[in-house]
């Protein structure tokens, strides 16, 4: 009997239905729901930890001094021009309000901006200055009240940037110009103020005007996404980017008002490039294009810098000025449209060139050699990171006109030494000798040359630059030397230790008998200087050295006393800055304080003074100095400047000219020059053909007080023949005056007109006699 088979019972999964499709889905709509949350979570977090926080780190920004202003100061009206439009002031027929100035003849009327210094607030004032020649003859308020003093707010001339080199200038909303917000808006969000971060009519427009147009012309991002992309994403071009995009925008707008935004928008975006530096935010951008605060553009500035966020590169103002203006107008005619502007103010804008700087000008040049000294001193007392990220303010005593002149002086003296200068670099640094304050540096003969700094770094043999030292040394001893203390200038040789004979000889070969003693370091006779070192000793004129502020590592042997070491053009400086001060030595410096990026004093610097020699002998060796200018190795300055002007320096001359120096002052500059190949190649150029022509140019240019060393009180002019040296009454026919330690001076010969000791010393000081 066949068993009937019993039908199989029905499946519960096939009766649950036919789309087993729909449950996965189900699934994975959670699953996805799930990582959306989480992906939504951790960028909440991600943007409310950055956005909440320090948002960006800001390079301290470096300053020159400020100019102050004063009744009697010396200050020429081309100077000061010159340092108004650094400033970016404003040439107008009357003063409008800040950052304005009107030009008279003899007359400059001004609106200062005011600053925050170290000290304080200096208030914004209207002001007018008035000049006689090269001096400032009057300073008055508006109302004509007279003015004690005025300071002006400092330029800017660096910073000292993080790593990826952004660089900004940090505003408040209130801070903003008329126009900017609206120009923005209406340029680049119309819906800023109604969407919630993405705008969808802005999307489906610019989906449409790309399809239409067949390529992609217009973009749907909001200024919040924008801001998104520029603050935590990067520029990568791809779907999950833009949806990240998104979603980090409408987070910021559920956390953040809209002045938060647009607030933190007009700080972040991206304007230009300078060098290596990124320009981001309209506060910086307005600095960097038109040389003034933000506060103060007008509507055409404003509609340049909102026309060139499209596109900072294609848009250059500098780069592309046809095609900036292009857009400017464009940005114009679309206020115009929106009503933001009247027809007739869009036209009138319109007409206004574009108004950017030039580049290269005082406003916006880089000093790479003061900045790298700045660095290296800040260096001791700070973190890096607290340089380049915390927006510390940083006040030096760096001059831009002075830096200016010496550039030129530089450029303009090695172009016209020609095929003499070929391959001939440079440095430079210009001090005040009261205060050892540096206020001008050269680091290359290129400005802005940004590599090896020279004035800091190169060590160089200094030739006849230390003879100073050594007559020092001399002087000292006013019992055994004086000015005319007669020395031998002829021939010797001289067996060390080791059994090599050092035979120095004079420039030219030529040897000169018996000399003066400041004859011999006036004309820098090398054989009456080597024997008096070795008189005194080579160890003591050494220790000299160190006294005056350099700090030499060199061997006590007798080459040293015409040279043969090395030091930096720095630490020249520090050994010429204790001479002109009357033997006090001030470390050389070129920052005055530091403040905090809210306005907190964290540091000042005072000069340092301390007393390293005798008065007297410091004057008698500046008086030997200035005899060096007037008719001996430095006298070819006077090509430029006029006779009646007071100088003291020496010059320097290695073996086979590798190296040209000089090394000079009046009494409110001192100026050191070093002109040399850097493979130590040798020159045609000695220290008076080359270092002095470029020195003497600046001093030119740079209008110096005369020198005007008081006598101290145990130095006494005593009258002398000068023929024989010996002491003589003032109505001989040979007689001049000459300084002397009191109780030094040479005693009273027998009457006028004895023979002198040396026939060379005759000839000599018939040259110099009036």
């Amino acid at each position: 009997m066949t068993k009937s088979r019993s039908p199989r019972p029905r499946s519960k999964r096939r009766s649950g239905g036919s789309r087993p499709w729909l449950g996965w889905a189900v699934k994975l709509s959670i699953v996805a729901l799930v990582l959306v949350a989480g992906v939504a979570v951790y960028l909440d977090a991600l943007v409310q930890e950055k956005f909440s926080g320090k948002r960006w780190t800001i390079p301290a920004t470096v300053y020159a001094r400020p100019l102050e202003l004063f009744t009697g100061q010396k200050l020429a009206k081309d100077d000061f021009l010159t340092e108004l439009d650094a400033l970016g002031y404003r040439r107008e027929k009357s003063v409008s309000g800040p950052g304005s100035m009107s030009v008279g003849a003899n007359a400059v009327e001004m609106h200062t901006r005011g600053f925050r210094f170290y000290e304080g607030a200096e208030e914004s004032q209207r002001i007018r200055v008035r000049f006689s020649g090269d001096f400032v003859a009057g300073l008055t308020r508006a109302n004509g009240e007279e003015l004690p003093v005025a300071r002006l707010e400092p330029v800017t001339i660096g910073g000292l940037y993080p790593a990826h080199n952004e660089d900004r200038i940090l505003i408040k909303l209130d801070q903003a110009p008329p126009y900017l917000v609206e120009t923005l808006v209406a340029v680049e969000d119309r819906e800023f103020f109604d969407h919630f971060g993405v705008s969808p009519k802005s999307i489906a427009r610019a989906v449409w005007v790309n399809l239409t147009a067949g390529e992609v012309r217009q973009g749907g991002s909001t200024l919040t996404q924008q801001l998104v992309k520029n603050f935590y994403l990067t520029n990568e071009r791809s779907l999950n980017r833009k949806a990240t995009e998104a979603m980090m925008a409408v987070l910021l707008e559920l956390h953040y008002d809209k002045n938060e935004i647009l607030e933190a928008y007009l700080n972040e975006v991206f304007l230009g490039q300078d060098g290596r530096r990124a320009i981001h935010g309209f506060g910086l951008a307005s600095q960097y294009f038109f040389g003034r605060p933000l506060v103060e553009l007008d509507v055409q500035h404003v509609a340049l810098l909102v026309g060139m966020v499209k596109g900072p590169t294609y848009y250059n103002p500098r780069r592309n000025p046809e095609r900036a203006l292009e857009r400017r107008n464009l940005v114009l005619d679309l206020l115009a449209e929106q009503q933001v502007l009247t027809a007739d103010e869009a036209d009138a804008a319109k007409k206004t060139p574009l108004g950017v700087t030039p580049r290269g000008s005082l406003a916006d040049s880089s000093y790479p050699a003061f900045l790298d000294l700045v660095k290296r001193q800040l260096r001791e007392e700070y973190r890096d990171e607290d340089l380049t990220e915390e927006g510390l303010r940083v006040f030096t005593s760096f001059d831009p006109i002075l830096q200016r002149k010496a550039e030129t002086a530089m450029t303009e003296t090695l172009k016209r030494l020609g095929k003499a200068a070929e391959g001939v670099e440079g440095a430079m640094l210009v001090t005040n000798p009261e205060t050892g304050e540096l206020q001008a540096m050269l680091g290359s003969r290129q400005p802005g040359f940004a590599g090896f700094n020279r004035a800091l770094d190169a060590s160089r043999p200094i030739g006849s630059l230390i003879k100073p030292a050594i007559y020092l040394a001399a002087l000292e001893k006013p019992s055994q030397y004086t000015l005319t203390s007669l020395l031998e200038d002829e021939p010797f040789s001289v067996k060390g230790a080791d059994g090599q004979v050092w035979r120095p000889h004079n420039y030219g070969r030529t040897a000169h008998g018996t000399v003066y003693l400041y004859q011999a370091l006036a004309n820098s006779y090398n054989l009456s200087t080597a024997r008096l070192g070795l008189d005194l000793g080579v160890p003591h004129v050494l220790k000299t050295l160190e006294r005056l502020g350099a700090s030499p590592q060199w061997p006590a042997y007798p080459s040293m006393l015409l040279g043969a070491g090395g030091l930096r053009p720095i630490e020249v400086a520090g050994m010429y800055q204790t001479l002109a001060n009357g033997g006090f030595n001030t470390p050389l410096r070129g920052i005055r304080s530091v403040v905090a990026a809210d306005g907190e004093p964290l540091s000042r610097y005072p000069f340092k003074i301390e007393q390293r020699f005798d008065g007297g002998a410091i004057y008698l060796t500046q008086y030997a100095m200035q005899r060096a200018m007037l008719e001996g190795t430095g006298r070819s300055a006077y090509n430029y400047l006029p006779k009646s002007l007071a100088l003291a320096g020496k010059t320097g001359t290695t073996n086979d000219s590798r190296d040209s120096w000089f090394a000079g002052f009046s009494q409110d500059l001192l100026a050191v020059v070093w002109l040399g190949r850097d493979d130590n190649g040798k020159t045609s150029l000695t220290g008076a053909t080359g270092a002095l022509q470029v020195w003497g140019d600046f001093m030119r240019r740079a209008d110096p007080l005369p020198l005007q060393s008081t006598l101290p009180e145990n130095v006494e002019m005593a009258w002398i023949d000068s023929q024989t040296g010996q002491g003589t009454s003032d109505n001989c026919p040979n007689a001049v005056q000459i300084p002397y330690i009191r109780g030094s001076e040479p005693a009273l010969g027998p009457g006028c007109g004895i023979q002198a000791p040396a026939e060379s010393v005759m000839d000599w000081v018939r040259g110099w006699l009036p």
